[in-house]
């Protein structure tokens, strides 16, 4: 009977420590069969990670400019992400959510054309709602 308490508590005990170093966040470190960063076959993007989205939202298939009734945002060409005020991330936010889904990466490439720099908030906005879309094609 000891005995089984001894391995009861010892099972706890290594449960414990498992479950206090878990962290599942964590990075998770680089394949050693993987090519290099600088390798020609990462040139091109998959559209699976998140930088590579950013990455392809901005660099537009044509460099035709297109407006989509946001000719006023015109106005914060050369602005930083930062340097926004919460009423001006509000008028870029609202023209993003008046979009229909299939304009809404034609507007991020618009916007990179025309100079105009998103604010921090709208940018995340635009990659996450680019994201959902390309897993709900690709899961259908």
């Amino acid at each position: 009977m000891i005995v089984a308490l001894y391995i009861l508590g010892a099972l706890l005990l290594v449960g414990l420590v498992l479950k206090l170093t878990h962290r599942p966040d964590a990075p998770k470190p680089e394949d050693d069969t993987a090519p290099p960063a600088d390798d020609a076959a990462d040139s091109e993007c998959c559209g699976m990670h998140i930088t590579c989205e950013k990455d392809s939202l901005l660099a537009g298939v044509s460099d035709d400019i297109e407006y989509f009734e946001d000719e006023d945002l015109d106005r914060y060409k050369g602005r930083g992400a930062d340097d926004y005020t919460d009423d001006e991330i509000e008028q870029f936010r609202d023209v993003l959510l008046t979009l229909r889904p299939d304009e809404i990466a034609a507007w991020g490439r618009s916007i990179q054309l025309r100079g105009i720099t998103l604010p921090a908030p709208v940018r995340d906005e635009l990659l996450m709602i680019v994201a959902e879309a390309r897993k709900n094609a690709s899961s259908q």
